[in-house]
């Protein structure tokens, strides 16, 4: 098939550019803009193959969208760009409405216009998959998970940017017959992970011999999804999912923050002593929580797993100690990024 990954230049989206490239025959066009968090360099691996090509372009853009959509004749749409920290939007939730909100809007109608225009083989077989987050959820109490009957109730400007772009790409099936896909993902981490998100942040902040910052008490929880195990389950689902259905992915993996710093400090403390013999742990700080941070995300990965055949194939432990060897093996992709992006900055500070 011809993919086009909106995104593709961003974490997850790289992470399926390298994936399709490494492990299927399918034709890849990653479409991105190169924002602050999308780089070249996390497609490096597949640059030179003759199944990859690279478009930068807006998803706001519909003209140039026209072109690509013309051009590249995609069988599938994985919808991944976006504006995607939380803390960045309570500084500036601007730019999570234009790209999460107008962008989606933009491709879906565009996307509709092609789709429309396809012979009737083709047409059958067309997906759009938006790709989305379990933060659309809002926060859970101590028990229970999130399935893909949960009502949304989103709680940060990103989360709400995400919900309503999921509410567009749901409505654009229901109201126009469009082959639509949604997968709603618990936190990923792994390699070519931006340097602002928790576990590749603490990695950099340890290595530079620098307080590690926590926020509030660390008992906020999340489930942690291995993004190369993400890029299965996306792949799983445009190429069987059901039009129409969406899928909850996760890791099966609950950490509390605390646990996560610390396990983290535990690998580098075997793996890249601190000269002075004492543990990293010794760095945690905690810091003001930030505002409206929800207490609790939990997935129920259940329909995914009985419907695909898709488990995770790392646990918590192997995923982290990939990635924590991936970024002492790779400085000269993170560090560029904290010097001239201030990717280790703090963030979310809005009132």
């Amino acid at each position: 098939m011809r993919v086009l990954i909106t995104g593709g230049a961003g974490f997850i989206g790289s992470a399926l550019a390298r994936q399709l490239i490494g492990a299927t025959e399918h034709q890849v066009l990653v479409y991105d803009k190169l924002t602050y968090a999308g780089t070249l360099t996390s497609l490096a691996p597949v640059a030179d193959d003759p199944r990859y090509r690279f478009v930068r372009g807006d998803v706001c853009d519909a003209a140039l969208l026209d072109r690509t959509f013309a051009e590249f004749q995609p069988d599938v749409v994985t919808h991944l760009a976006a504006e995607s920290h939380v803390d960045r939007s309570l500084d500036g939730p601007e730019a999570f409405i234009q790209t999460n909100l107008v962008g989606t809007y933009r491709l879906l109608d565009r996307a509709l216009t092609y789709w429309r225009g396809l012979p009737g083989e083709r047409q059958a077989r067309f997906r759009f998959h938006h790709i989305s987050t379990d933060e659309v959820f809002g926060s859970l109490g101590p028990t229970g998970h999130f399935t893909e009957a949960t009502a949304y109730d989103p709680r940060s400007p990103y989360s709400a940017s995400k919900a309503g772009s999921d509410h567009l790409v749901s409505a654009w099936g229901h109201s126009f017959g469009l082959p639509t896909l949604i997968t709603n993902c618990s936190n990923n981490y792994g390699p070519y992970h931006f340097p602002e998100k928790l576990i590749p942040l603490m990695i950099v902040k340890a290595l530079a011999s620098e307080p590690l910052p926590v926020y509030g008490e660390g008992a906020n929880v999340r489930d942690w999804l291995y993004v190369d195990d993400h890029a299965a389950a996306l792949r799983r689902v445009f190429e069987a999912g059901q039009p129409g259905r969406t899928y909850n992915v996760g890791g099966n993996a609950e950490r509390t923050n605390l646990q996560v710093v610390h396990a983290l400090c535990d690998i580098l403390d075997r793996t890249r002593a601190r000269p002075d013999g004492r543990s990293y742990r010794e760095q945690v700080a905690f810091v003001a929580d930030r505002p409206g941070h929800d207490a609790r995300y939990a997935i129920d990965a259940s329909r995914i797993r009985d419907e695909l055949g898709w488990e995770p194939r790392e646990s918590f432990e192997s995923g982290l100690a990939k990635t924590v060897a991936w970024y002492l093996d790779n400085r000269d992709w993170w560090q560029p990024l904290v010097a001239e992006r201030n990717a280790a900055a703090r963030r979310g500070l809005a009132a």
